[in-house]
C-alpha cells in the first residue's frame, strides 16, 4: 500500500473529501518524521514501531574493484 492507496482507504471509511483524507495522512506522516527528527521513537501499537539508530562511521568498499 503507498500514501495515495492510504489516502483513499482512509477517505472512503471515514466518508470524507480526499483533500481531508490527505490532510490527515499528512499530519500523520509529518508528525513522525519531526518526532524521530528530535530522537524520539514512534511506535503504532500492534503493528510496528520506528526509531534513528547511531552507529559508528565506517569506511566503504566497492565490491566490483575490492
Amino acid at each position: 500500500m503507498n500514501k495515495l492507496e492510504l489516502i483513499t482507504a482512509l477517505k472512503d471509511e471515514a466518508r470524507i473529501t480526499k483533500t481531508e483524507a490527505e490532510r490527515v495522512a499528512n499530519l500523520f506522516f509529518n508528525a513522525m518524521a519531526e518526532a524521530l527528527e528530535k530522537g524520539d521513537r514512534v511506535e503504532v501499537r500492534g503493528l510496528c514501531s520506528f526509531y534513528v539508530k547511531k552507529y559508528r562511521a565506517y569506511t566503504g568498499r566497492n565490491p566490483k574493484t575490492g
